[in-house]
């Protein structure tokens, strides 16, 4: 074979789709969030405002946040030194993984590499402990949920988009006696639309399975402490096993379970993917564990709610423009393009006609036909610069012809 006229083939085809991925070189500027500066081909530098961060409220930048992880530099060091079983683990891991279970009123919580990772391990680790589990998954699972339950060695279940009918369907089908799972997201990012947890845990009751929620884009955004939409609606008993980021509205680094004390043991011992994995440095760790615990009290809370605020007037502005919106009433807007050529395209000029940075999210992240710019306003966020991005949407949309009446989901 040519390996590198295969290669050249398989990034070709990226290409010609228009949905090749570049990264934009951007530098953030400390306690200057959103505004950061990005480096143009040419050399030269260009300041920008960041629209599709994750970084919801602006913690990376907060500055006791920092303090807390120069003082953990400051004491250990860059490293953790290794795995957790061998010398990962420190006073900063135990102190995030207590922050992390009083979030989610669990016994116990286990801190890993990423919340990717968390699901991948954790998922595909659970037929070790429930011989015969059968996984019931929803639909629009993220790639990290999918692919933990490719690799789990048991029965999977693939239940549409949130229709509890057919997941009734799915478990009625099944044997009673066999162990169960359902899994599914509090929030789906790329729609920003809810799941139906409450109606989820019901039929998990009725049928005897662990409920297994991913909180990846709702940790630290809703609750009266931030931990996510089942904190929220009261349901926060009634989940077996969560999963969650302190990479987004924590602002640091990392993923994590939080389940009952023999959950998480039993994950912590028999899951590759956090025995044979490097501990996260203890200045992230500390960075993460005093995000969380800020986020629990009144600070939070006002951030909470000058992001929803934000949320709303940005998709109120882009409604009365007649942009098709996707409206779930979550932080996320998303608005629909339909093409990964005009997708790419209206993301480059808004960059470099008007220092607006809003990525492309293309196939495979959502499906052919639905591309979309994903915008992600905070509570840092001026007026100025929604209306800034208002007035580049309005002339770039009529520039790219393009249509302004479609009605999004």
């Amino acid at each position: 074979m040519n390996y590198d006229a295969a290669l050249d083939r398989a990034i070709s085809v990226l290409h010609d789709e228009g949905r090749y991925r570049t990264f934009i070189d951007i530098e953030r500027r400390q306690g200057a969030y959103p505004h950061a500066v990005w480096t143009r081909p040419d050399g030269q530098e260009m300041p920008i405002t960041v629209w599709c961060g994750n970084d919801y409220l602006g913690m990376g930048q907060n500055p006791s946040v920092l303090a807390a992880m120069h003082e953990a530099l400051d004491a250990t060091g860059a490293g953790s030194g290794g795995t957790r079983n061998i010398s990962g683990t420190t006073v900063y891991h135990k102190r995030l993984e207590a922050e992390l279970a009083d979030l989610h009123g669990k016994e116990a919580a286990l801190v890993f590499s990423s919340a990717y990772i968390a699901n991948d391990a954790t998922l595909s680790t659970l037929r070790k402990l429930f011989p015969g589990l059968i996984i019931y998954s929803d639909a629009l699972n993220h790639a990290s949920m999918i692919e933990g339950i490719k690799r789990f060695d048991g029965a999977k279940r693939i239940f549409r988009h949130n229709d509890v009918a057919h997941l009734r369907e799915l478990l009625e089908a099944d044997d009673p006696q066999a162990p169960k799972l359902i899994a599914f997201e509090s929030i789906y990012s790329m729609d920003g639309d809810f799941g139906p947890i409450g109606a989820i845990c019901d039929l998990a009751d009725e049928f005897n399975a662990l409920t297994y929620l991913d909180e990846v884009h709702a940790v630290g955004m809703y609750g009266p402490r931030g931990g996510g939409v089942a904190e929220r609606d009261g349901l926060t008993d009634r989940i077996d096993i969560f999963n969650g980021t302190l990479g987004k509205a924590f602002g640091v680094f990392g993923g994590y379970i939080a389940a009952s004390a023999k959950m998480v043991d039993a994950i912590r011992s028999y899951a590759p993917g956090f025995i044979f994995t490097t501990s996260l440095p203890p200045a992230v760790a500390a960075g993460a564990a005093t995000s969380i615990s800020l986020l629990k009290g009144p600070e939070g809370q006002e951030l909470r709610d000058k992001q929803q605020l934000h949320a709303r007037i940005l998709k109120m502005r882009l409604k009365a423009l007649g942009m098709p919106i996707i409206d779930h009433g979550s932080h996320i807007v998303p608005v629909h393009v339909g093409h990964p050529k005009h997708c790419k395209a209206l993301s480059d000029m808004l960059l470099e006609e008007f220092g607006v940075y809003v990525q492309p999210i293309n196939f495979p992240t959502v499906p052919r036909g639905t591309e979309r710019l994903r915008f992600t306003p905070s509570p840092v966020h001026t007026p100025d610069q929604i209306e800034r991005l208002v007035r580049a949407m309005d002339a770039l949309w009529s520039r790219c012809a393009l249509n302004r009446a479609e009605t999004a989901a």
